[in-house]
């Protein structure tokens, strides 16, 4: 079984030991991904659709790394701290994900990292 650690640089990834994604064999987990720059600052400070896209971009970039693209993502946990953004993150995941379709939860939650709105984690697996 093979191992792949992938990091996207971001201070949080060395200061506290993770990877922004694992591949082993054919799946790949994405850890929880904010809007934020090289240097922990937040992207898009009050736009949740702005903080999606960029987190689905910055998700893509590790799946990419590892193999893969949005298409093979098969489920997503997404964390708000405004249900009132719902309906806008939705709508964007609609947009980014169209027929794929993966499986989804979205928890309101108090609070998240350098003041996000949006956090999302990703799983994917690469058809053989």
């Amino acid at each position: 079984m093979a191992r792949q650690n992938i990091s996207s640089g971001t201070p949080w990834e060395a200061r506290y030991g993770y990877s922004r994604a694992v591949r082993v064999d054919n799946h790949i987990v994405v850890a929880g991904t904010i809007a934020a720059d090289s240097q922990g600052g937040l992207l898009h400070p009050d736009d949740p659709a702005g903080q999606v896209n960029c987190i689905l971009d910055r998700i893509g970039a590790a799946l990419q790394e590892a193999g893969a693209s949005l298409c093979e993502v098969i489920s997503l946990r997404t964390y708000i701290t405004r249900m009132e953004d719902a309906e806008t993150i939705g709508l964007t995941f609609k947009q980014r994900f169209g027929d794929t379709a993966p499986v989804s939860t979205m928890v309101v939650v108090t609070g998240l990292f350098a003041d996000a709105l949006v956090e999302i984690e990703a799983e994917a697996i690469i058809q053989s």
